[in-house]
Formats: structure tokens, sequence, C-alpha cells
């Protein structure tokens, strides 16, 4: 009979296989997104609808304001359209943004009774905003093909704006998770950064023809985000500024570096305060 397996506890040992335990506890990051979606919708009486009255509702609402009264150039594509395809890309980050800010507070009962990395918490909180990406991304491609706009090879590069959407979202909201669970005021920042920033951020209107302006349009990194998604979705009819692009990735890996490091600096007193 073969001898009992030892079990060896030693103070900061998880600290040591962190990174390890992220692909161990995979699983337990899948059931989190899932039991999210499912939290989201299960009895919601319109259901993923939800998911598509608000980008309708909103780009109704721009296209009144930008195009209907403030009379901004669309470039060649139809304003909907125009608004639409900006209007994704702000939806994807203020989702994630929203879902990771608050991911830590709304799991506290699961935080203060078992171990695993926390990082995984803010993690799956980006699932619920992939899904709804996908649904409003088969209104945008209706809406495009309503007005004559098929898609193009362009349309391959849109996984890459996806991705640093959602590292933009990640890293911010690892700073806003980790602050929330001993400041809670944070819960009342976010929703009002959010309201703010999508009038800030180049949603409505095109960056290209205010170049007097794109310098400090840049300094939002949503702008390279929104101008790459435009890109890829009108066909190359928006003009890719590789300086706001550039910048954008500057900042997104800065956010998503700092936002690492705090997260992980104030990791261990998560069950504590909570």
């Amino acid at each position: 009979m073969s001898a009992p397996a030892e079990l060896t506890i030693e103070a900061g040992r998880a600290e040591h296989h962190y990174w390890r335990d992220l692909w161990r506890y995979r699983e337990l990051l899948g059931y989190l997104a899932w039991r999210d979606v499912k939290v989201r919708y299960k009895q919601a009486v319109l259901g993923i609808a939800w998911a598509l009255i608000q980008p309708a509702i909103t780009t109704a609402i721009f296209v009144f304001l930008f195009d209907r009264l403030a009379g901004m150039p669309d470039g060649g594509a139809p304003y909907p359209v125009l608004v639409l395809s900006g209007l994704m890309a702000w939806q994807l980050f203020s989702a994630a943004l929203s879902g990771s800010s608050g991911s830590l507070v709304g799991n506290a009962s699961l935080i203060s009774k078992v171990y695993f990395p926390r990082l995984i918490v803010p993690l799956s909180a980006l699932g619920v905003a992939l899904i709804d990406f996908i649904v409003v991304l088969g209104l945008f491609l209706a809406v495009a093909l309503w007005f004559g706009h098929w898609p193009t090879w362009h349309w391959l590069a849109l996984p890459v704006f996806v991705l640093m959407t959602l590292a933009a979202a990640f890293g911010l909201g690892l700073w806003f998770t980790a602050l929330t669970v001993k400041y809670r005021d944070f819960r009342f920042i976010v929703p009002f950064l959010l309201q703010v920033g999508i009038f800030v951020s180049p949603v409505g209107y095109r960056t290209d023809f205010f170049p007097n302006w794109r310098d400090l349009l840049a300094l939002n990194p949503l702008t390279g985000i929104i101008d790459g998604f435009r890109w890829c979705l009108l066909g190359g009819q928006h003009a890719l500024s590789l300086w706001s692009l550039g910048t954008s990735l500057f900042l997104i890996v800065l956010v998503t570096a700092s936002g690492l490091w705090f997260f992980r600096r104030t990791e261990r007193q998560f069950a504590d305060i909570i």
C-alpha cells in the first residue's frame, strides 16, 4: 500500500505559483463568466434583446444630435453606420469596465471563504461584455447591409482592436475594483466617468475631420480604438492615424501593467476588508 501524499503548508507558497494557479483555476473562470451571463438575462422579459435596445436608441440619439443638428461630416459613410461602428467599441469598453470594477465587491462571499487567484474575478467579468459585443456586431452587420455597406478584408483586423478594448477596460477595472474594496465611493465614480466619457470619446463624430484636435483627442486611449473599429468596419473609408493608434497602445500597456501591479499589491488585504 502506497504512502499517503504529503501536504506542505508554507507561508508565501501560493505567491510563487500564482500565475500557474490562474491556469489551474481556468474552470472557475469559465464558471463565473457563464454565471454572470445567466444572471444578467435569466429573468429579463426581453432577454438578450436588451443588448440591442441600448445601442439602437443611442445610435438614433447621436444621429439626431451630430448629423441632423450639428451637421457633422460623414465622409461618405451612412451616418447610422458611422455612429454604430464607434458605439460598438465604446459599449464593449463600458460594459467590460463596469463589470470588472465592481467584480470583487459583487463576489465578496466567495472571496472571503476560499483561496483562488483573485485576478480570475475581474477577468470573468469580461465575458458578459464580449457576449453583448457579439450580439451588437450582428446588429451592425444588418444595419450596414441595409445601407448597402458590405464587409471587406479590413474586418480581419477587428479582433486586434477588440483585444485592445478589453485590455484597456481590464487595466482600468483592476484599479477601480481594488479601490472599491476599500473605498466604496468608487461604485458611484465609475458610472459617472462612463457617462462623461461617451461624449469625450469620438463616438458620434469622425476624428479625421478635425486634424487640429487629433493630438489632443489621442490622449484618450479610446480614440485610437474607435478609429481602428471604424477603419475595419467601414472598409478603410475612415483614416487610421498611426499617432492615435500608437498613443492608445502605449496608454493601454501602461494602464494594464500598473493595474496588475496595484491589484497584486493589495490582493492580500481583500478577504480582510471586503
